[in-house]
């Protein structure tokens, strides 16, 4: 199985720790990913600024690099979104087809069964987990809260839930959008800033210490947010919670890792 880690332009410039927790991720499933060196852009803020002649050039190019893989992963709810329901009129043809296809959302990936699961380690924390707009109303990981549909398994829930110690709380609006929205919170940057301290007073009230999301672009715009009014409240992506709880072997293996 060749599995290839599509690392985002913004984690990888950003939040780069990000992308060596999701190496990390995979390779403590047994995968050894390939992170391709000529690697750009999945085209998402020409695609949504309606740059689509810039967008397509990046796509076409996204095609190039990615299609010999069985597995394209990535570690960004958004661009895999992209990906998944864009590709195709970004780079017309049967090969952006069968790159869209096989492109997944870092957490979808570890849970549908393609590798078994991540060891569950311990991590003693409150947790709030973020639904980006893209990974549920796109993807559909997960139910929205504004649709009459069957409940669908939201993956980064099922594999925070399996790690010792760790709660998620509970929300007011559990999948209300945090402002961020990519050129939005450009264009409209006061109510981005008030849609984003909304959803911090959510996780707040919930006696949340670390908020968390499977989308960077999210995770950034929030903790500048957070980190601006000197609030009490970590931001990490789940990727990197999965990967910190490896270092604490839960209980039932004898060792404390708590800290």
């Amino acid at each position: 199985m060749r599995v290839a880690l599509f690392v985002p332009c913004y984690v990888d410039q950003l939040t780069p720790e990000v992308g060596l927790a999701s190496l990390r991720l995979l390779r403590s499933v047994g995968v050894e990913p390939i992170v391709p060196t000529d690697t750009t852009c999945c085209g998402q803020p020409f695609l949504t600024a309606g740059e689509i002649g810039q967008a397509r050039i990046l796509g076409s190019s996204f095609v190039d690099t990615f299609e010999d893989f069985d597995f394209i992963v990535t570690p960004s709810g958004s661009c895999a979104a992209t990906l998944r329901k864009h590709l195709d009129r970004l780079a017309p043809g049967l090969s952006a087809e069968r790159v869209a296809a096989r492109t997944l959302e870092l957490c979808e990936f570890l849970v549908q069964g393609h590798v078994e699961l991540p060891p569950a380690g311990r991590y003693p924390h409150r947790v709030g987990l973020h639904s980006s707009c893209h990974a549920l109303r796109e993807l559909r990981l997960g139910t929205p809260s504004e649709t009459l549909e069957p409940v669908r398994i939201d993956p980064a829930r099922v594999l925070l839930e399996r790690i010792e110690g760790l709660e998620i709380i509970d929300l007011a609006r559990r999948d209300e959008c945090c402002g961020f929205g990519g050129i939005f919170s450009i264009e409209e940057e006061a109510v981005s800033s008030r849609m984003g301290l909304d959803r911090l007073e959510d996780h707040r009230r919930g006696r949340a210490e670390i908020l968390t999301s499977t989308d960077a672009s999210c995770l950034i715009h929030l903790d500048g947010l957070a980190r601006k009014r000197n609030l009490p409240l970590r931001v990490l992506h789940v990727t990197e919670i999965l990967a910190a709880s490896l270092d604490r072997p839960s209980s039932e293996g004898g060792v404390d890792g708590t800290r």
